[in-house]
């Protein structure tokens, strides 16, 4: 069962689009991506909230977050979040499976 953690990181004249930049460009990112369990990890800016920055965060299960939160990059991001200085809103969401009423508002 899959599990998606939304982070929503807001800081202050433009620190946390700095911040996903610097994940970004020091290969971080691309260092989680490659974890086992890792399905997606990619950063959005809002429309309506410029000094916000979500994270979108999907792992096969909780096993993999727990494996990801015991790497040496969870200090990494740790530093960078204090850098940057930024907080933090969290969102975790649990595939439940498909809902078939659900398809009819599903244009694919």
């Amino acid at each position: 069962m899959s599990v998606t953690v939304n982070i929503y990181y807001t800081g202050k004249n433009g620190s946390a689009r700095a911040f996903a930049q610097e994940m970004e460009q020091s290969g971080t990112t691309q260092k989680i991506r490659e974890e086992q369990g890792n399905l997606r990890y990619e950063y959005f800016v809002p429309m309506n909230d410029s000094e916000t920055v979500l994270l979108i965060d999907s792992w096969e299960d909780q096993e993999a977050i727990d494996r990801h939160h015991r790497t040496p990059m969870m200090n990494t991001i740790a530093q960078l979040r204090e850098k940057y200085d930024l907080h933090m809103r969290v969102e975790k969401f649990v595939q439940a499976g498909e809902d078939p009423d659900d398809k009819e508002f599903i244009r694919e």
